[in-house]
């Protein structure tokens, strides 16, 4: 009984008329504290169309960055967790997750943040990792499924911009393995993604990453046919096109390493081109995605994605890595009721301090 009033407890807080409910104002007594940091953890991002800027998330929140780096300006901020940010084809709106609403739910707004609006409605499967449309007109996103036994699994829909209650793409084969991570190829004829293939049926916690866990699927908008574009041992997941449609970059284990790897649709010929990312999350239940969202420049070029808290620029054709410095400064609300913890930490320092 004293655990089942602990999980409650949370929910107790938020008892309140659903009518007059909104995620943004604190619901108990807080303080904001202010930061600035040069390091992000989970960081996902996008670059846009003219390859001038970035869009990435950091803490829930949203953010534009020059691509050659500097001081961050903050789109979206607040209570609400806000990530997944990814520009539009024509580079002047941004689709993005959000559980401003109350549950994750894609959301799109205007490239300056202005006109911020729930393109879906979902209130029990909820959705994250919006991928455009080549004609900006269409979102694809992971639906996320529950189970008595499992966090879930994941089936891709498509929605208009305009909203609706989308079209169903592709079916779990189970409630405990997961499909996520969709990007949508140059012509629009067909959708990547990533999808848990390990042996069993079912999620394990003993799963070997050196294996197989994760496979890089293809689904044919026009036939509904699948089939498995890339995967083998060290797995493959979040998969990203480049703009001529000729390569495809992913993730995969080494051992114990993550690292992005490049794959010509072409020839099958595969390489790897940087070790510098943080551990990608193939063993676990990753409802966000097994790795962050990163994208190629317009180029195709380089490519940009998050590593060891930083922005890297890799260079497709000799692996040559940049940092792209930045910083950002981020709120954060603290409940009192954490006590007496120091806030900051003992030991934190802001930038340049």
């Amino acid at each position: 009984m004293r655990f089942l009033w602990l999980l409650l407890l949370p929910f107790s807080l938020f008892a309140q008329d659903d009518a007059t409910w909104s995620v943004d104002p604190a619901q108990e007594p807080s303080k904001t504290v202010t930061i600035t940091t040069n390091e992000g953890t989970w960081m996902n991002l996008d670059v846009s169309p003219d390859g001038q800027t970035i869009a990435f998330d950091m803490l829930g929140d949203i953010y534009l960055l020059p691509i050659t780096g500097g001081e961050a300006k903050v789109l979206r901020e607040g209570h609400a967790w806000e990530v997944q940010p990814r520009f539009s084809p024509d580079g002047k709106q941004i689709a993005f997750t959000s559980d401003a609403g109350g549950g994750d739910n894609i959301w799109v707004m205007d490239v300056d943040g202005e006109n911020a609006h729930a393109v879906t409605s979902e209130d029990f499967r909820l959705l994250n990792n919006p991928a455009w449309t080549p004609d900006g007109e269409y979102l694809v996103a992971r639906k996320h499924f529950t189970s008595e036994r499992s966090l879930g699994a994941g089936e891709l829909w498509l929605y208009h911009t305009s909203g609706g209650s989308g079209i169903q793409l592709t079916k779990r084969k189970n409630d405990q393995q997961d499909v996520n991570e969709p990007v949508v190829s140059p012509d629009g004829r067909y959708i990547y993604y990533s999808e848990d293939m390990y042996p069993g049926g079912y999620f394990q916690y003993n799963k070997d990453p050196n294996s197989q866990i994760y496979v890089i699927k293809r689904y044919d908008r026009e036939t509904g046919e699948i089939e498995t574009i890339t995967g083998g041992p060290g797995g493959a997941c979040r998969p990203q096109l480049s703009h001529d449609g000729a390569q495809l970059a992913f993730v995969k284990r080494v051992r114990t390493q993550s690292v992005l790897f490049v794959h010509d649709l072409a020839t099958g010929a595969e390489r790897p081109l940087f070790d510098g990312l943080s551990k990608d999350q193939q063993e676990a239940w990753a409802i966000f995605g097994a790795y962050t969202g990163f994208d190629w420049t317009p180029d195709d070029a380089h490519i940009v994605i998050w590593g060891q808290g930083k922005l890297w620029k890799v260079n497709v054709a000799d692996a040559a890595a940049e940092e792209i410095p930045f910083t950002a400064t981020a709120k954060c609300c603290i409940p009192q009721r954490l006590g007496n913890m120091e806030i900051p930490p003992k030991g934190w320092r802001p930038v340049g301090s």
